[in-house]
């Protein structure tokens, strides 16, 4: 098949891209470094024209009341260039829990890309997953000083970039879902425990402490990140670590 993927020179894009292709299929990479926007729509049309499959791995430059608007102009826009380009299936990669966490900005905006895609004419595909172990020193950064790392106990169930890559691929070459798929690592940790392990393995002497109020996954409520039934990826956390 002959796939576009929009967004495709990101951490998460690239691999795709590469596993694709390692299967034989057509996959072109397609981003603003190769003249596609999604929000101007400059490039699009072309990008996607005769594709089978588009995988749009594009994201929201901000976390913040911005990406909404992100995401409700960038579907807006591919979802009309697949249509005019006859394409049969679109896919997008979500959050595990995405629409339970209302009161995170980003999240809402990532529940507004499923609906839109959803509501669409295009048979499609959603793959949510859980927090990307690549993302932990990033978290970790957000509520640090010299001496502690403040986190909350809140259970995530990390996955390693690579594990969803491949879940990615394999629902783009596969038929529509038209619904969504669970991908998740295999261990579940609170989000301070995680933490530890991380600065212990890293040879970090601060300090984790377990502060509900602190950083972005503060407000998550229960265990709404983490899904037991997914489909579970082979890596674990401190293999990766390793």
């Amino acid at each position: 098949m002959k796939i576009a993927v929009i967004g495709g020179t990101g951490l998460i894009g690239s691999q795709v891209v590469k596993n694709l292709t390692a299967a034989g299929h057509e996959a072109v990479p397609h981003s603003k470094s190769t003249g596609v926007d999604v929000i101007s729509g400059q490039g699009l049309d072309e990008a996607v024209a005769g594709a089978d499959v588009v995988v749009n791995l594009t994201n929201s430059p901000t976390f913040d009341e911005a990406s909404p608007a992100f995401f409700q102009t960038s579907m807006d826009n591919l979802l009309a260039a697949a249509h005019k380009g006859g394409v049969g299936h679109v896919v997008i990669l979500s959050i595990v829990g995405t629409d339970q966490v209302p009161e995170l900005d980003y999240y809402r905006a990532k529940t507004l890309q499923e609906n839109l895609l959803a509501a669409g004419t295009i048979p499609y595909s959603i793959v949510r997953a859980t927090q990307f172990m690549e993302f932990m020193d990033a978290v970790l950064s957000w509520t640090s000083d010299a001496d502690t790392v403040r986190l909350p106990a809140t259970p995530i169930q990390p996955i390693a970039s690579k594990d969803v890559a491949a879940a990615v691929a394999e629902v783009a070459a596969g038929a529509p879902l038209n619904g969504i798929r669970n991908i998740a690592g295999p261990d579940i940790f609170t989000l301070d425990e995680l933490g530890r392990i991380t600065l212990t393995h890293t040879g970090d002497h601060r300090t984790v402490v377990t502060d509900p109020t602190a950083g972005m996954f503060a407000v998550v409520k229960g265990d709404v990140l983490t899904d037991k039934d997914a489909h579970l990826a082979p890596t674990r956390y401190t293999d990766w670590l390793s």
